[in-house]
């Protein structure tokens, strides 16, 4: 049969000597039975404060115990070395609730460390010489009663040398093990941001042929003034696509930790407004409704706008994934003791009321996997909810059961409008509206056809490169009043392209404008350090782009 490694737990709890393991905030970790003994104590002292359980005795006013161990423990974690203690009175509380038994301690503290040379733990080792002292203090009037706590002075001097070479194994042994969990560790991080550089490259790559089929739809539009079916359904099924592509990434970055707010003082009312606005259109069809209940006046929150207005936005699609055809949904806004309640009840297919909570997991469904669950990717509301509590609210689901419904409730303070907020810039007013000279940076040769046609359309004089090198020779041949350029470009990237554009004699008077797939928190610090003025994600509506160009 092969060899099996010890069980190093039982090795542990099987030694003699007695011994504690201590966090380095000094809360007992482990304890062997020979520790349990000399102390008179049960394991549940595991998980508590050490000296919450060995507290000094109040009525001996020279008790030290307390203060040269809490020294001894502070050493070992700030230098990383063993600390022999001196012979230690510590009276430890007796059966008696209040009382307290003489006992005196030969203490040794050792750290274990990790790889980094971090103490992750301290090893507490003693030895009860309380009959050692006893005999000591005989010995001195009684020569018998000397040597006899000298022999055992002698055997507990060898006992101790046998078991420090003993402790000094096991800390090799955990410090082996803690060498693997460190190179385990740093395994799980690699293969973390794998995952994370992956779906970031993924939404990049979607976000392209995303962005060009979302020209090529205004561009259709622009042609069609009197509509067609084909385009409703071609805006409908390409929003799906927008919004699962950016659950997807906002997913990530909600369970990384990493995902961003721009705060502003925001009226949630209008946000709300908004965001049905947008919406409302998918409701119409299969005869779904959607009603809106609003207070009459504005409702203050400090948040980010465009977050707040994409919680709406999920858990209205999530109404409309799992509402039948001719289904009601329900939109009530509602300020209530300096909190804004805002509901969002439909008539759907409802669900378990054990499963409230796990709607809101990564990749978790209401409707049970098959032909006919409808589509997502499970992300919406556990963006939502990361929104919700970065803002400092809540959100939760309730349902009577399957087939009768569900609500999802999201909970935020109210903004206290005592505090001033700095005035708005200017750069919301609408201009009149200019004739400028765009240069369009960009390899996707679709995207790029479509965008020129458009921006002409609107009476811009439009170029179209699909290199870097081409834009830089560009724009110091021509002077453009706005470049757009793609960051992902074949040859240099699209900082590059920036930093040279800025280098020009007239490169400051240029209006830099990145247009990427990329569109992390990263990513806009990159662009505002290589000069662009802005940073706008893919897929870019034409009606937000022509906003910008008109602003000053």
């Amino acid at each position: 049969m092969p060899m099996t490694g010890p069980d190093f737990r039982s090795l542990f709890d099987a030694t003699l000597s007695p011994l504690l393991i201590l966090s380095p905030d000094f809360t007992i970790v482990e304890v062997n039975r020979a520790y349990l003994t000399a102390t008179h104590t049960e394991r549940d002292i595991v998980g508590r404060p050490i000296f919450e359980v060995f507290p000094d005795n109040p009525d001996d006013p020279s008790a030290d115990g307390v203060t040269n161990l809490r020294r001894s423990l502070e050493t070992v974690v700030a230098t990383g070395r063993p600390d022999v203690m001196a012979l230690q009175r510590y009276d430890i509380p007796s059966a008696e609730e209040g009382t307290f038994t003489e006992r005196y301690w030969s203490p040794v503290n050792t750290p274990v460390v990790d790889a980094d040379g971090q103490v992750t733990h301290v090893i507490h080792r003693v030895e009860d010489v309380t009959e050692f002292v006893h005999l000591r203090r005989v010995g001195r009037e009684q020569k018998r009663a000397a040597a006899e706590t000298q022999m055992r002075a002698e055997g507990m001097e060898i006992d101790l040398f046998v078991r420090a070479r003993e402790i000094r194994e096991v800390n090799e042994q955990l410090s082996r093990a803690n060498s693997e969990l460190h190179a385990a560790g740093r395994r799980l991080k690699e293969e973390q941001r794998a995952k994370d550089r992956f779906i970031a490259t993924l939404s990049h790559e979607l976000r392209n042929p995303l962005a060009a089929a979302t020209a090529a739809i205004e561009l259709l539009a622009l042609d069609l003034p009197d509509g067609h079916p084909a385009l409703s359904v071609l805006e409908r099924q390409l929003g799906t696509l927008v919004r699962m592509t950016n659950d997807l990434l906002d997913g990530t970055r909600a369970v990384n930790g990493r995902l961003e707010l721009v705060r502003e003082r925001t009226d949630l009312r209008s946000v709300i407004e908004g965001a049905c606005a947008d919406i409302r259109g998918l409701f119409g069809h299969e005869d779904r409704t959607l009603h809106l209940s609003l207070p009459p006046g504005p409702v203050p929150v400090d948040g980010d706008r465009l977050r707040l207005a994409q919680v709406l936005t999920n858990l209205l699609s999530n109404a409309l994934k799992y509402t039948p055809p001719g289904g009601h949904t329900e939109v009530r806004l509602a300020v209530e003791e300096g909190q804004v309640r805002l509901t969002v009840q439909d008539d759907g297919i409802g669900f378990d009321p054990g499963q409230s909570e796990d709607l809101f997991g990564v990749f978790m469904r209401a409707a049970p996997t098959g032909p006919h669950t409808p589509e997502g990717l499970g992300l919406g509301l556990s963006v939502a909810r990361t929104v919700v509590e970065l803002h400092g609210g809540t959100i939760s689901a309730h349902s009577d059961g399957p087939g009768k419904g569900a609500s999802f409730t999201v909970l935020m303070p109210v903004a206290d409008t005592s505090v001033p907020q700095p005035p708005h810039p200017l750069s919301a007013v609408r201009r009149t509206r200019r004739h400028l000279a765009i240069l369009i940076v960009e390899d996707n040769t679709d995207l790029a056809a479509t965008y020129r046609t458009l921006l002409e359309r609107q009476g811009h004089h439009v170029t179209a490169v699909h290199t870097g090198a081409d834009a830089l020779t560009a724009t110091r041949a021509d002077l453009f009043d706005v470049v757009l350029c793609d960051l992902g470009l074949p040859d240099i990237d699209g900082y590059t392209v920036a930093r040279g554009v800025r280098a020009l004699p007239h490169g400051d008077r240029i209006r830099l404008i990145a247009v990427s797939g990329f569109s992390q928190g990263t990513d806009h610090a990159l662009c505002r350090a290589a000069g662009f003025d802005t940073h706008l994600a893919k897929p870019l509506p034409l009606t937000d782009l022509l906003d910008l160009l008109e602003r000053p």
